[in-house]
């Protein structure tokens, strides 16, 4: 995958793949806005660079 795509809420089974959690976690992360994103429209979008430097830096 590319190093800069965004990650949609909508899509979250991939955002549980890329970090190996459950996808309950990642609701409770996007509910809670634990982690780092950008609303565009109705939308969440989140940037799998900075996704995983949030992870690196102890955030999740």
């Amino acid at each position: 995958m590319m190093e800069g795509r965004w990650l949609l809420p909508s899509i979250v089974d991939e955002i549980a793949d890329h970090l190996d959690l459950k996808r309950d976690t990642v609701h409770k992360w996007i509910g809670e806005r634990q982690v780092r994103g950008r609303k565009v429209g109705r939308l969440w979008k989140f940037n799998r660079k900075e996704l995983d430097e949030w992870v690196k830096s102890g955030g999740a």
